[in-house]
Parts: C-alpha cells; structure tokens; sequence
C-alpha cells in the first residue's frame, strides 16, 4: 500500500466547499456565455437599482449617523481590546494600510474620469460651464467622502470590537453574537462567511481586472507594450499576482505594511507634483469651495433620490446607488482588513480616523486631478479630454500630456497603480484565506498561494470572455442582501456596546451597604450560590415576613398606622402605610426570576448552577421606583433599609413644591 503525505490544512469545509462552488460557477457563466449572463444579471441589477435604490439611501444615511453618533457618544472611549491595549501599528502606518485597502486602485482609475464624466454628461449640458465643473466636484466628493468611508467603517468597527473585545474569532460571523450567541458557530455563522467569501472574491477580481486593463493602457501610451493583446494582460497579471502572493505570504506586518506605506508617499510627491506645476491658484480656491458647496448640500445629497427630476435619475441609478452597491459590497473585505491593522484602538479614535482623513485626503486628491483636467479641457486642450470621457483607461495618461515631465510622472502613475495592484490583491488574498479559515493563526502558506492562482486565473478568464461586466454586476446584486446584514450589524453593535458599557459602570449591589463582615462565611455560601423558587419563598415567609411585622408593631406604638399584606403568584409580601390625600408608603419584596448565562452553567468553578432560571427576593416599592436584590439582607438590615425609604417618603411629601404630583395619583400602587 503506498502511503500519501497528508495535506495540512486550516480551511473550514463548511465555507470554502460552498464558496468555491458559487464562485466558479458565476465565473465560468460569465466567461461561457458572457453576454447572456451580463444580460441576466443587469436586469436584476436594473430591477434593484430603480425599485429598491431607497434601501441603499437609507442603509448608507444609517451608517454615517450611526458612526457620527458613537463617536462624539460616551461609547467612545471604549477600547476596541482590553482596556490597556495598545495599537499594534504607527499611526502613519495604520492610516496608510487602511487607504490602501480602501480605495486603492480606484484613486487613479476615477480621479480624472469621474469629475470629467459628470462635467461633460449631456443631461448636464444646459447648465453654464462654471456650474458644471462645481457639480463635478460637488458629485465626485458625495461619492468618495465620509458615505464610502462609514460603509468601511460599520463593518471594520463591528469586526474589531466584537473580535478584540468579546475575544471571538475575527468572522463576519461574529458580529451576528448579541443576536445568534453560540448559533454563529453553526450553519448559520458558515452561510455569513460563505457570503463575505463570495463577496471578497468578486470585488477583488472585477477590480483587479480594470487596474490590469489601465495599466497596460499606460504601458501602451508609454511604448513599453505595442498593444493591448490577452497575451500582454496575462504577463501583467502573472508578475503583480506573483508580487501580491509574496506580500501576502509575508504577512501584514512585512510586505502589506512596508507596500502601504511606500504607497502613500508615492501618491503624495504625485499630488503635490500636478499641484504646483498644474493651475495652483486654481486648484486652492476650487478645493475651498468645494468643501463649503460640499457642506452646504450635505444633507440634500444624502437623501435626494431624485424622483422629481426624471431626466436626472438614470444617472443617479448608474453612478450614486451604483457606487453605494460596490462600496458595500466591498465592504467584507475593507472590513476585515481594517478592523486586522486597529486593534488598540478606541473607538472615537477609529471613526474619527476612518471617516475623516481618508475623505479629506479624497477630496484633495479628487480636486487636484478632477480640477487640474477640467481646466486644461477648456482653457488648453479645446475640450480634448472630454471627448476621451468615455475612456477612463486612457483619459489619466492623456491628461498627464498637459503637465512638464510627462513621461517620467506616467511611469511614476503606473508605479502607483502597480502598487495599489499588490497591496489590493495582496491584502485581498489574506483576507480571503482569513474567513475560509475562521481567522486560523497559523495556515500553511500554499493556501495563501491557492488563493492568489484562483484570483489570477479566473481574473484572466473573465478579461479574456469580456464577463468582468457580468461579475461586477453579480458584486453589485449582491450588495443588497449585504446592506440589511450591515444594519443589524449595528443593532449588534447597540447591545454588545450597552452591556460592555454597563458593566463597568455597575456599582456595588444596594445590599452589600450595611456590610459589617460579621456573617462573611454565610454571605460567600449566599453568593456563589443559585436559589431555587421554594427557598426564596422560605426567606420572604421567614426573614422578610418577620422584619416587617417588627416594624408594623412599632409603627403602630408609635402612633402610625400600617399593615403588612400578603400575596400569591408570585409570593410576595408588603408593608404599607396609608394616607388619605398624598400616596400610601409601601415596600415589599417579591419572588422573583431571571435567566443565568448558559456560560455560567459550563461553569466548574461555580457550583449548584443546573438551571438557566434562577430565583431571588426583589424590593419593590409603591411609588413604581425599580427595587432591587435583597437576598442578602438580614432581618435587622432589611428594617434599617425600609426606614431608609421611609424617610424619603416623608421628605418629599414635606415639601409644598411636591404637593401636586405627590397626590396626583393617590394610592395608585404596584397591582
């Protein structure tokens, strides 16, 4: 019998079994039958954008409140780990890793394009050429500002508090814990990771396919390639898929971080460089006034769905809800990469960081490429470059003619490009590997590799059928199903961030006052200890029963009536004191029942716990005030604590400014 080397491996069956299945088969639909498949998934996509865009409008206004809120919130100095973590990365480092991740390709493909898109559209043309220009800016920020960044952020911020700071695994599963609990670790936490996995990977190869198309159109443009054949895009992809399973393999630490940060600095000498050798004055005063145009109509963007102006919806469907689908469903994968670099951080940090610097960086970018273009296409070019609109491969290196050292900063621009190439795919690649192994510690490298030869070969496949258009279509589809996900997200975040915050403010029990440490052995048995329905009865019929007749006795001696009033389902017992014009005084406990945490009952340390229902002697009082747990008083410190509210009592009806509401609803008392 030959004997075969077992194959190590981290991959959850469960996900990547799924996955791959929908994942090659969407593929080879597009890449067999493209037009077929682009037809089919552009009607659904249709369909989505025209009847349901509101569902995009609305999930995005949420996320950007929602981040708004929690970061000027008490919620925001909440560490996203232990409350003495500290961050893992540099701060220039961090910002760098998450733009790459974020934007990355897209910056150079749109920077020029979309502002000259916009400013050359024909249902824009009877407006004068200033306004054009100002609602090209205007329209450019709306899509790459702080609505792109809290899609990012809802789900980086969902994925690093629940994974730091609940310690569970870094799966978009975990996010789903507040509402599924241990269910996450089932079928049902599998189908949201077969989501995430299906999403990453189609967003990753629609965009990783244009970037391979631009770059050898700069190639092109430069001479370096006489043309634009397959066989030109397979060495492209071949070479920069090589660069990324390297980086990859590497880890975040090494090749993703040090590419990042490159990156970053490339973009900046390239951004300063069109700044001060393009229409500087101009671009100054642009950018000023865009950020006001921008503020001005924040609220009016955010949710015009243009239902009352036709002629302006088609195009509202093909760039504004189509850039919130592929946002979110980008999201997984920005998510997850980002929420893997922030550990340490708070929260307040995170959004502000998140949603701040990126789009401020945006719109200096956008500015200075979008403006620098819409001035040359009418003060130089004649309007050359708006007729190449339409061609958004060609239109940046075009554009890069009208500059000094145009060849230099062209091979600068596919430096860049080849750059954000690597860290997307790169970092896609880990992310990828991340969620097929319920974020595994250790995985041997050649699935690592695995997943860098399935994005190449079926990135290829597409390029090569003409089915990246039927994919980018499947990744928008799926983007809604995400959005309502993302909102539940963050009903996860409300009560995973209530009980975090609750916890640590919760002060010492009401019963614990009194304490002298005479009984410290009877009140440790009492403590670690889960009563049943019968025993609470025993200490209301025995304890409770017997401080309140002691102190109705001497109420009465004192010239006060009271009485003592017992009840059934649930046992409970009372002390009251009547009065004719302002509320009876009452104080009673009553049985009382909870659910203990299915932790505690797989708990060794903790004894007597068989049952996830508990019970304990609550306070309650006549005025509707919440009570509390009593289970730890004595006799004497039961009568000393109903005293207590005794005295309130008589306090507050003391006063004359109480008098209207103190007899507003007389002897109105717990039924």
């Amino acid at each position: 019998m030959i004997k075969y080397p077992k194959i190590k491996t981290t991959l959850t069956k469960g996900v990547v079994i799924p996955s791959l299945i929908f994942i090659i088969g969407i593929c080879l639909l597009s890449a067999i039958y493209p037009k077929l498949t682009e037809n089919l998934l552009n009607t659904i996509k249709d369909f989505i954008f025209v009847n349901l865009n509101y569902v995009y409008v609305w999930s995005v206004t949420i996320f950007v409140i929602f981040l708004i809120y929690l970061m000027f919130s008490k919620y925001g100095n909440i560490r996203l780990g232990r409350n003495d973590s500290k961050p893992e990365y540099s701060f220039f480092s961090w910002i760098s890793m998450l733009f790459a991740a974020g934007m990355g390709i897209g910056l150079m493909y749109f920077s020029v394009a979309e502002p000259m898109q916009h400013y050359s559209n024909e249902i824009f043309a009877g407006k004068s050429q200033v306004q054009r220009a100002k609602d090209a800016q205007l329209y450019t920020f709306f899509h790459w500002g702080i609505h792109a960044w809290a899609i990012y952020g809802i789900v980086g911020l969902s994925l690093a508090y629940f994974t730091y700071r609940y310690r569970l695994p870094l799966s978009l599963r975990s996010c789903f814990y507040p509402l599924l609990k241990d269910k996450i670790k089932g079928p049902w936490g599998n189908t949201i990771d077969v989501f995430a996995l299906c999403s990453t990977f189609f967003g990753i190869t629609t965009t990783l396919g244009f970037g391979v198309v631009q770059i050898n159109s700069g190639l092109e443009t430069l001479g370096v390639l006489p043309g634009n054949s397959f066989i030109y895009q397979v060495l492209i992809v071949a070479v920069l898929v090589s660069l990324s399973i390297i980086s990859a393999v590497s880890g975040v630490d090494k090749g993703v971080k040090i590419l990042s940060n490159i990156n970053i600095v490339s973009v900046v000498i390239l951004l300063l460089f069109v700044l001060f050798l393009g229409p500087t004055v101009y671009l100054i005063g642009s950018f000023t006034e865009g950020i006001g145009n921008y503020l001005n109509n924040f609220f009016s963007l955010t949710f015009d769905t243009h239902v009352y102006e036709t002629g302006t919806q088609q195009w509202f469907y093909d760039w504004t809800i189509l850039y919130w689908a592929w946002w979110i469903s980008w999201s997984p994968y920005v998510g997850l990469f980002i929420a893997k670099i922030s550990k340490g951080r708070t929260i307040r940090e995170f959004i502000a960081a998140v949603l701040v610097i990126p789009t401020l960086f945006n719109f200096i970018w956008m500015s200075v490429f979008g403006n620098s273009a819409i001035w040359f296409d009418f003060n130089v070019a004649n309007g050359a470059l708006s007729q190449l609109a339409s061609n958004p491969d060609a239109l940046m290196f075009r554009f890069l003619e009208y500059l000094p050292l145009t060849k230099i900063i062209s091979y600068l621009v596919i430096a860049i490009i080849i750059i954000f190439f690597v860290t997307s795919a790169d970092s896609g690649i880990y992310v990828m590997n991340s969620i097929a192994t319920k974020n595994a510690r250790h995985s041997p490298k050649w699935q690592t590799i695995g997943w860098g030869i399935l994005l190449a070969v079926l990135a290829l496949m597409l390029l090569n059928a003409g089915g990246l258009k039927a994919l980018q279509s499947m990744t928008l589809i799926t983007a809604l199903p995400f959005s309502i996900i993302m909102l539940l997200f963050i009903v996860s975040l409300v009560k995973g961030l209530s009980i975090d915050q609750k916890y640590y403010e919760r002060e010492f029990s009401v019963s614990t006052i009194p304490w002298s440490g005479a009984a410290w052995k009877q009140r440790l048995k009492q403590i670690i200890s889960f009563n049943d329905k019968n025993s609470v009865n025993d200490y209301i019929e025995t304890t409770v029963e017997e401080a309140f007749s002691d102190l109705q006795k001497e109420f009465v001696r004192n010239g006060i009536e009271a009485k003592v009033n017992y009840h059934k389902n649930p046992q409970r017992i009372e002390i009251e004191i009547p009065y004719d014009v302002v509320n009876n005084f009452v104080y009673g406990v009553k049985n009382q029942t909870k659910t203990v945490s299915d932790y505690l009952l797989n708990e060794d340390n903790l004894p007597d716990v068989d049952d996830n229902r508990t019970y304990y002697p609550k306070s309650y009082f006549g005025d509707d005030r919440e009570g509390y747990d009593v289970q730890l008083f004595t006799k004497n410190e039961l009568i000393s604590d109903v005293l207590k509210h005794y005295d309130r009592f008589i306090e507050i009806i003391s006063e004359e400014k109480n008098e209207m509401f103190i007899s507003s609803n007389t002897n109105q008392r717990l039924k």
